[in-house]
């Protein structure tokens, strides 16, 4: 008899796709920010920034999120930090962008890059995020029926 408490299945093959996705889509949109800092700027009729090389940070950033999120493909339910953190930077980046933007600081056209690298992720992060709470709860519910568990 295995005294070993029995893990609940593991994440459905959406949240690894979903976060395969997210992390080369970060990639990409990181690499594209570093190789070429003014072309987003250029595409949507906005003066380049002063410094691009802040850009450029940003993009390396974004970019090692992207690593991040390719991680947690492997195991969505155990990597849920990585995914937290992620989701985190997608609340807190367009709370930024509108503030900024409703005080004249930032043009509100720039908000097109919010939706693709921050709305569009949320219902699947945040679904992930609560997957794995219920697998954590599902494994401490299993692990409290296992024999000897208690003692």
């Amino acid at each position: 008899m295995n005294a070993e408490p029995r893990r609940t299945r593991a994440a459905p093959r959406r949240a690894r796709v979903v976060l395969i996705l997210a992390g080369a889509y970060n990639l990409a949109w990181g690499g594209a920010v570093i190789i070429a800092p003014n072309a987003g700027f250029a595409l949507m009729d906005l003066d380049p920034p002063t410094y691009p090389q802040i850009w450029q940070c940003l993009g390396m950033v974004v970019g090692v999120y992207g690593v991040g999120y390719l991680i947690a493909a492997s195991d969505p339910w155990r990597h849920w930090p990585i995914v937290l953190v992620g989701l985190l930077g997608k609340i807190f980046g367009p709370i930024g962008f509108v503030y900024y933007a409703a005080i004249g600081q930032f043009p509100w056209s720039f908000g097109w890059t919010i939706i693709t690298n921050d709305l569009l992720w949320w219902p699947w992060f945040v679904a992930i995020l609560l997957g794995a709470r219920r697998r954590a709860a599902a494994d401490a519910a299993n692990a409290d029926d296992a024999p000897g568990a208690g003692s």
